[in-house]
Order: C-alpha cells, then sequence, then structure tokens
C-alpha cells in the first residue's frame, strides 16, 4: 500500500491562488518571486550576501587576510559570550538578508522613443563616412542594426551626454581630415551649444564622445599653492591633470585643477608664447604671471601697445621696469640680454671652480612682454632697431641663466614674429574664438574638444611642449586703475602686490604711462 506523503506546515504551503499563477511567476523572474514565500527571498539575500563576501575576500590583500580573520574571530567571539548575543545576530543577519533579497523595481533598459530616434538619426547620418559599396558586411548601412555600431550611450533631460561607437578598421582614423570630418558631423548632430571631447582609440577602432561642463569663470587672482619655478596659467577639466589646488571664489573655497607651467634651468618649455584676438585675455593672462613672478623673482614688463595697463606694478618692490615706448622698450631689452650674459658667465665660472652660483644669478629673471609686433612696427616708422632683435640671447641662455620669457600678442601678428622666437617659446597658449587650422598652427596640434559655444574672457586652450592640449580659462586679472573693473576683482589684485617704495605715491597714475621709478638701461 503506497504511503500518503506527509502534507507541509501551514508556513511552508502555497495558497492556491499562488498555485495557479506559478508559471506566470516563474515566467517574469527572479525578482517576482517574494509572493512565493518570504523563506525565498532570505535564501537569495544569503547568496547575495555571500557573493558579495566572496568578492571583497578576493580584493582583500594577502598580507592583510590573517589580521582581518583575527579581528572576525575576535568580533564572533565577543558576540557569542553576551546575553542573547547569537541570538540578535541571528536576527540580524535573516533581517539583512531580507532586506537584501526584496524584490527590487524593475529598472527601464534601452533609450526611449525619443532617444532611439536621435541614436538612429546619428547612425544614419554616419553611413555615408563609414562605409565602403565593396564591404560584404558593413556596420554603417542605411537602415541596419545601429545598436551594432553603438554599444554604450547616455542621455541627460533627453540630450545625448556619452557615446561610444565603433568604426570598420579601413576608415582612415589616421588623417587629421577625416577625423575633423567625424568630429564636425558629431558636433553638429549630438546638439550645437555644447563642447564636446572626442577621445580616439585607434587599437580598437572606437570613438568616445563626451559632453564637457563649461569651466568655471568666478576664479579671480589670489596667491596660489606653488612651488618655486612654477605658475599657473589658468584651470581645466579634473580628468585632464593629477593635482588640484585649493582656490577662493566669492566667499567660498573649493579645489581646481591648474594648468602648472614649470619654468627655470630644470623646464623644458622656459618661455611661453600667448596669442588671441583682440579682448580675447592675452593682457590678462600676462598680468597674472607678473603678479605670480614677483613673489620670487624680478620683473621687467614692456607694454608694446602703450594701453598703461601695467603702470599699477610701477615702483613697486621687484618690477625693475614699466616701458611702453620704443626707446625705453629698446633699453630695457638691451639691458636684459647683457644681464642674460652676465649672468651665464657668473654661473660658468663658479661650476668651473667648484662653487655655487652666486646668489644675484639665483633669483628668476621675468621678462614680461605684450605686443610686440606693435612695438616692431612702431620702431620701423622711427627708424629704429626691432626690439625682437634683443631677445635672441635671454630666449637662447633664459633656461641656463634664470631668465624666463613670456609674451603675448594678437594671432594675426604670429607670421611677423621672429622664427628664433617661435621655435624657443614652446610653452604655448590660444585664447578666443580661433579656427582648427590656427590652432594646429600654434598649437601643433588641433584640440581634442570643439570651439566652446561662448567664448568668456581668458577662454582658449594650453599646451606645454608636446604634452596634450588642455582647456584653459585664465584667472581674472583686471587692471585694478580701471573705472570698468569692480571693487572686489580690485582689491584682489592689489593684493598680490608687495608694499610700494616709500617715494611712490599711491594716486591713481594718469592715462598716459610714466617712466619707471628705476630705468634697467641705467
Amino acid at each position: 500500500m503506497a504511503r500518503r506523503p506527509l502534507p507541509l506546515p501551514s508556513i511552508l504551503r502555497v495558497p492556491p491562488s499562488l498555485a495557479r499563477g506559478r508559471e506566470a511567476v516563474r515566467t517574469a523572474g527572479e525578482g517576482a518571486t517574494d509572493v512565493l514565500h518570504p523563506l525565498l527571498v532570505i535564501g537569495r539575500g544569503l547568496r547575495r550576501q555571500a557573493g558579495w563576501v566572496r568578492g571583497w575576500w578576493a580584493q582583500t590583500p594577502k598580507d592583510r587576510r590573517g589580521p582581518t580573520l583575527f579581528m572576525l574571530a575576535a568580533g564572533v567571539l565577543v558576540v557569542a559570550l553576551l546575553p542573547y548575543g547569537v541570538l540578535l545576530a541571528g536576527l540580524g543577519l535573516m533581517g539583512s538578508a531580507a532586506w537584501s533579497g526584496r524584490r527590487r523595481a524593475a529598472v527601464p533598459t534601452g533609450p526611449s522613443e525619443a532617444e532611439e530616434a536621435r541614436l538612429r538619426a546619428l547612425y544614419e547620418s554616419l553611413v555615408p563616412h563609414l562605409s565602403l559599396p565593396a564591404d560584404p558586411k558593413p556596420l554603417y548601412a542605411h537602415d541596419g542594426d545601429w545598436t551594432r555600431a553603438f554599444p554604450s550611450y547616455a542621455f541627460e533631460d533627453g540630450r545625448l551626454t556619452r557615446l561610444t561607437l565603433r568604426y570598420p578598421a579601413y576608415f582612415t582614423d589616421g588623417e587629421p581630415e577625416s577625423r575633423a570630418r567625424i568630429e564636425q558631423l558629431l558636433h553638429v548632430k549630438a546638439g550645437r551649444g555644447r563642447e564636446f571631447r572626442f577621445d580616439w582609440q585607434e587599437e580598437e577602432n572606437r570613438l568616445t564622445l563626451v559632453a564637457l561642463p563649461p569651466l568655471a569663470t568666478d576664479i579671480v587672482a589670489q596667491r596660489f599653492v606653488t612651488a618655486a619655478g612654477e605658475a599657473i596659467l589658468g584651470f581645466t577639466d579634473d580628468a585632464d591633470v593629477r593635482r588640484t589646488i585649493p582656490v577662493v571664489h566669492g566667499e567660498g573655497r573649493r579645489d581646481a585643477a591648474p594648468v602648472v607651467w614649470r619654468t627655470g634651468p630644470r623646464s623644458p618649455e622656459p618661455h611661453l608664447l600667448a596669442l588671441g584676438r583682440a579682448g580675447s585675455g592675452i593682457t590678462t593672462l600676462l598680468r597674472s604671471l607678473a603678479l605670480q613672478a614677483l613673489h620670487h623673482g624680478d620683473l621687467v614688463v614692456i607694454d608694446g601697445g602703450g594701453t598703461g595697463e601695467y603702470a599699477f606694478l610701477t615702483g613697486r618692490p621687484g618690477v625693475l621696469a614699466v616701458e611702453s615706448g620704443p626707446v625705453g622698450a629698446l633699453a630695457a631689452l638691451e639691458w636684459a640680454g647683457h644681464e642674460t650674459e652676465r649672468r651665464l658667465l657668473a654661473v660658468n665660472r663658479a661650476r668651473q671652480s667648484g662653487r655655487p652660483a652666486p646668489e644675484d644669478t639665483r633669483r628668476p629673471l621675468w621678462i614680461v612682454l605684450d605686443r610686440p609686433s606693435a612695438l616692431a612696427q612702431l620702431s620701423r616708422v622711427q627708424g629704429r632697431r626691432d626690439p625682437q632683435a634683443s631677445l635672441e640671447g635671454p630666449l637662447r641662455h633664459g633656461r641656463a641663466a634664470g631668465v624666463t620669457v613670456a609674451l603675448g600678442d594678437h594671432l594675426d601678428a604670429y607670421e611677423g614674429l621672429g622664427a628664433g622666437l617661435r621655435a624657443r617659446a614652446r610653452a604655448r597658449v590660444l585664447l578666443g574664438p580661433a579656427t582648427v587650422e590656427a590652432a594646429r598652427v600654434v598649437l601643433g596640434t588641433a584640440p581634442p574638444t570643439t570651439p566652446p559655444p561662448r567664448t568668456p574672457p581668458g577662454r582658449g586652450y594650453a599646451r606645454l611642449g608636446d604634452g596634450p592640449v588642455h582647456r584653459l580659462q585664465v584667472p581674472a586679472t583686471p587692471d585694478p586703475h580701471d573705472e570698468e573693473t569692480t571693487e572686489a576683482h580690485r582689491r584682489a589684485v592689489l593684493a598680490l602686490l608687495p608694499a610700494p617704495h616709500p617715494a611712490v605715491s599711491m594716486v591713481k597714475p594718469p592715462a598716459t604711462p610714466q617712466r619707471p621709478v628705476h630705468d634697467p638701461a641705467s
């Protein structure tokens, strides 16, 4: 006689209403089994917790596993000795397992209808550029499968923020023209009004498009945390550099990613050339560098435009001269050339005799020259020598002599600059709107990002030698004597200046710059 199976306890018995829908629940997936029984939820939670423990144990370094086991064993012993410790620990474990194994809301996968329409339109626009008629299995084809070409993507508020696309191996990704054509197309189709970064991975035939946030424009001139021989050109994206420094913006503080230019005898790029259109912030950049140079060096400023925007430096300790006319500029540059030779000879004599370099040769000397093309044109009209010829010595031997040259000029004057100046000023900055061809000429390569939709003053790109091209935002450093300068910015700039000489009045200078208190040519 067959024995009848024992009935299940009531707590484990499945209700008839749920038994009828068992098959439907099974097809719904693991997350829908919560309704069958609480023990299934706890069991699934214990399985997830066990997987988490295995992953954590695998990531734990081997030299730390012994102390970790000792601490765990000590904790278990303490819990076991406590009154009701085992019971409370078991209840806590069951509660956490039930929470971990609970049914979770289904996360929608795949793009929405509007997002899918945008991705398909982007895919169709790439077909003429990334396909060949002779390809038997084209990755890009009209009415093709766009999911094969776009392995990953991301949207935010209905706008594409990140896209990774595959392209066929025969695409000429090594040619700048081919890259520029695809980047321009993606920029137009992905949405104007934003700045995009393109990361080409030639080994894997992939291109990643990322929408970049605008750079902050609220950082003003201040005392930056830098070492001797370092100057902050501006600030860039956090992911592009390995270093951040604290900065003050308004009444708050935050960390920002700087573009650090290293100067001095150990710098591979000891001289700087900054170019841009009128109003792009070239003078602001040179003012910022001049204020930073005063903290640990001497300064000679030559204002080729004659606008008087450096007159606030006159008479300050460390400022050897502030010149704006051809006569004073030539005298200052000739003195700088003789000073470079003197320093170089003194350093060589000291090294030959086994002594350290003299003290007066170790203090950095900065030559800040704004608008050399305008100064050269004025010199030619007056029948004088081109002031750029006097820069040959500081540019050639400035690295060994501790002399740093920072020049700024209009973008249109680039071809008129001397060949030696363009060859030795390897730290480059390009500010303001510029074409891809102009950026390639000035920086040596095209920027990896599209032009910004709005170009505030001081916005551009920087490249140090053969390094990568960084987005750049120069800290606001206006002329404190300008009537349009806000009070907060005026105080920020004046706070960086050393106390003036007693003989110099603090009254605002007239519009025409005066001769400096100390003339380097004397």
